[in-house]
């Protein structure tokens, strides 16, 4: 595994529960503003952690976490991303991951094989704007198929869109309620830039907070749930 780091507690990254979170190194997408280069960009990569250094911690915090999350970059780029969340489990750590539902044949092998308590899936987008959200070519029939594979699975789930004002509008996030129709919950998430992959995102801000309500009450048209982070 690529680890970039580890943030030891949260109460935040998985609902909930107290939880470690390990960032993965490296991911197939671009998103311009993305807030965490340091993880996407390899000209930022740092020393990574070794697997060992993180067993080690979550051995000495059993009974006192819950959880651990996983995220990026893209977890499922890993190759050894399956045998790393089972023995995070050997440990009786619940197990949330977060992902872009790019590789939709690594999510079946996780949910088929009980790996996963939570799954959270980035909906960058309608698929039409995938490309240009993204900033990589992206085969949006696998966006679908991880949406569908998430919704069928039974595991605790979320789907989360990141509103920037200059990429998405309403009538955008109508399409992407339409993508997720059905789904148990649909978080939009405020675009804050704090660090970003480009750094002409620095400037750039999130949609109103009428649009945002605008949007909240067509989902909520379209899924169980809507909340606004």
């Amino acid at each position: 595994m690529k680890i970039g780091d580890i943030q030891r507690f949260s109460l935040i990254d998985y609902p909930g529960r107290i939880c470690a979170t390990v960032f993965t190194q490296g991911c197939n997408f671009r998103c311009p503003y993305c807030h965490n280069p340091e993880l996407v960009d390899p000209s930022l990569f740092r020393k990574t952690l070794t697997d060992d250094e993180v067993f080690a911690f979550l051995e000495k915090r059993r009974g006192k976490l819950d959880a651990v999350n996983i995220t990026g970059g893209e977890p499922t780029l890993q190759p050894d991303l399956i045998e790393f969340i089972k023995r995070i489990r050997s440990l009786d750590y619940m197990v949330k991951i977060d992902t872009n539902g790019s590789f939709p044949e690594v999510l079946r092998k996780l949910i088929d094989d009980k790996l996963l308590d939570y799954i959270a899936m980035d909906v960058k987008a309608p698929l039409v704007k995938y490309g240009k959200v993204t900033g990589s070519s992206i085969a949006t029939e696998d966006i679908a198929a991880s949406i569908k594979l998430i919704m069928d699975s039974g595991i605790d789930y979320e789907f989360r869109t990141t509103l920037v004002k200059s990429l998405l509008t309403e009538r955008d996030m109508e399409k992407v309620g339409m993508l997720t129709g059905g789904a148990g919950c649909h978080v939009l998430q405020k675009f804050v830039p704090s660090k970003t992959l480009d750094p002409g995102f620095m400037s750039e801000g999130t949609l109103t907070d009428e649009k945002i309500h605008n949007i909240k009450e067509t989902l909520e048209k379209l899924v169980q749930s809507v909340i606004i982070r």
